[in-house]
């Protein structure tokens, strides 16, 4: 039996609690320590609820984060460092503030007996690795995993890189960024959620869940929708800032689902929202690069990546039950497959063992 403790800043969509959960159901043991609280009702193994900082200049950095990475996509690094010496202090003085916390939370916790360290978004209890490099040195093996802004806008750190015996991504535009990383279908376990119910309403309800409108283009969605809303009999959903649980009974309802087209700095496929509507057997359309699209196995997927092609996919699913219902087969059929636990964990181990890790 495997000890593995993963490390997040927080639980992303709920990812990290499943490779956590993954771990227990497969045999091994498994930790999870979170560094800051998910607002949005996923569940938690330990979460350290350390403040992060939501004053008006903190917003500001991150939004300015957002914009230059918008606006130097090509011959970007892949590296974290730094931008100025306000930054490098703001993370200096923040890992002296929580350097107790987290001290005594390894203690208590027994934490320097796990084995496999993942770090999950590539980041350590503190910013400069400390914990990181002290572990590495004690012979434990460390493994960094990659889910999305974490490499899009902040970047690798390269001291865990040069320590790391295996780095992971479960979005495909990431290798782009670093070709090297090995990719990784992330686990997921349907049972959480909530039956599908069948309805037999003319009126097609069509869900859409952003946490972020620009990652998303929700702007692009609302207008095609707007388009549909005088040809067609459709009830839209936009469901925002609302309790997670809420969110997937009103999915369990719906027809069909919209994830994503022609967001910015969000990538492209698809996230935690697209395989919650998969697993329920809820056609859902997401954008992709013709080369993502190839290169995904079993495509279950409706894709359109503007609004041209979103107007007509709609149309087209408004207008056939039996094709809402081909796509929502195909859907349940694939997560399951390709998601599942033990497809995931049996593809983990693999890695494992290619990279000496076990």
């Amino acid at each position: 039996m495997l000890k593995i403790l993963h490390l997040a800043p927080i639980n992303f969509a709920g990812a990290p609690y499943s490779f956590y959960d993954m771990h227990n159901k497969c045999g091994d043991h498994s930790r999870l320590i979170t560094y800051h609280k998910n607002q949005r009702n996923f569940p938690e193994d330990v979460c350290l609820n350390l403040p992060l900082p939501e004053f008006s200049l903190a917003k500001y950095w991150r939004r300015e984060k957002v914009i230059h990475r918008e606006k130097v996509k090509t011959n970007l690094s892949p590296y974290f460092k730094p931008k100025n010496i306000f930054e490098k202090f703001y993370f200096n003085t923040y890992d002296f503030y929580k350097k107790n916390k987290v001290l005594s939370l390894v203690d208590q916790l027994k934490l320097e007996e796990y084995e496999i360290i993942h770090y999950d978004s590539g980041l350590d209890f503190f910013r400069n690795s400390m914990l990181a490099k002290k572990w590495k040195k004690q012979g434990k093996k460390i493994v960094c995993c990659y889910y999305g802004s974490d490499l899009r806008i902040r970047g690798i750190i390269k001291e865990m890189e040069e320590i790391s015996d295996l780095n992971i991504t479960s979005e495909y535009d990431h290798l782009a960024i670093k070709p090297e990383l090995k990719y990784l279908f992330y686990p997921y376990d349907p049972s959480e959620l909530p039956t599908k119910k069948v309805t037999e309403n003319e009126t097609i309800t069509i869900v859409h869940s952003p946490t972020n409108r620009k990652f998303k283009g929700t702007e692009l969605i609302i207008s095609v929708i707007d388009k549909l809303k005088s040809q067609r009999k459709i009830n839209f959903l936009l469901l925002e800032n609302m309790d997670r649980n809420e969110v997937l009974a009103i999915k369990s309802k719906s027809d069909i689902c919209i994830d994503q087209v022609g967001g910015t700095m969000g990538g492209t496929g698809y996230g935690k929202a697209g395989l919650e509507t998969l697993a329920m057997g809820i056609p859902t359309i997401t954008n992709m690069t013709e080369e993502y699209e190839k290169w995904l196995p079993e495509n279950p997927f409706v894709v359109t990546n503007n609004a041209e092609e979103l107007y007509k996919k709609l149309v087209e699913l408004i207008e056939s039950k039996n094709l809402r219902q081909e796509y929502g087969e195909k859907g349940k059929l694939w997560v399951r497959k390709y998601h599942g636990y033990e497809s995931v964990n049996e593809k983990l181990k693999e890695l494992y063992k290619q990279n000496k890790i076990i």
